[in-house]
């Protein structure tokens, strides 16, 4: 079997309440090694939901999610050593230097706290950090701490990758240098789940772009495919079209009538 036809995750059926307000309403989707899924939709569409349903973070849901061919209802959270999350919003502990957070989680990985220090000491090298090995994160900038959460979700070598906003904070070479990271990433074999609002980034880098709005799939393959199937340009006006949202234009306009009134 070639690497790229494994199942690495599978979702059946999956659906997710919050009291009465329905947030995913029957997500069906097969995820297979080497992908880099960009995983996108307006804010409320439910992207955050079902990434902590995959990483375990939320439970009491409807439906099937398999990982690594392993049922999570099992309760069995060994999957979780292969697999790599940067969160949108990063919560660092800032009183620890880099290298204690990063030999850390290492060790939260199974790592030999040895080994972790060493490969983030390179990690760190390579992202240009060299300099704040044992400078605590609270004197770290937005983009540097962003480069430690980037860290600590590879240092353990994962199989499959979640992402949800990774480049907030990064300057443009280190966006470049990250877009390659992934790119030579699921060529290896790795899977990336990527959850983002930067449109152009998601085409660029997406070899499969899925859709969600209003707790569904709305749309769901290459930006080739989905640019045939709406005739649209960008995946940016793909989005606005999918989404129903087209008053974009309007709304900009009044806003900056507003702004302009003396």
């Amino acid at each position: 079997m070639l690497h790229n036809e494994e199942v690495v995750l599978a979702l059946r059926d999956l659906r997710k309440n919050y009291g009465a307000k329905p947030v995913l309403q029957g997500i069906d989707l097969t995820v297979t090694r080497g992908q880099i899924i960009g995983y996108i939709g307006p804010n409320g569409a439910g992207k955050s939901t079902t990434i902590k349903l995959l990483l375990g973070l939320e439970e009491n849901y409807q439906g099937e999610i398999q990982i690594f061919g392993q049922t999570l209802k099992s309760g069995d959270y060994e999957y979780k050593r292969k697999i790599g999350y940067v969160p949108e919003i990063a919560e660092l502990y800032d009183n620890l230097t880099a290298i204690e957070y990063l030999t850390f989680t290492g060790e939260l990985y199974g790592m030999d706290p040895e080994k972790a220090e060493i490969k983030a000491k390179k990690l760190m090298r390579a992202f240009g950090l060299d300099n704040v090995f044992y400078s605590r994160i609270s004197s770290f900038s937005k983009g540097m701490k962003q480069k430690v959460m980037i860290i600590s979700s590879l240092l353990h070598d994962p199989e499959l990758l979640f992402l949800d906003e990774p480049l907030s904070g990064l300057d443009a070479n280190s966006v470049m240098i990250f877009k390659e990271i992934l790119s030579q990433l699921a060529a290896s074999g790795k899977t990336i789940f990527y959850s983002s609002h930067i449109m152009d980034v998601v085409e660029k880098i997406s070899s499969r772009i899925i859709l969600l709005n209003g707790g569904k799939i709305v749309a769901d393959g290459s930006f080739e495919q989905l640019k045939e199937q709406s005739a649209e340009g960008s995946l940016e006006q793909i989005f606005n079209q999918l989404t129903g949202f087209d008053e974009f234009r309007d709304l900009a306009g009044e806003f900056v009538s507003i702004v302009r009134e003396v």
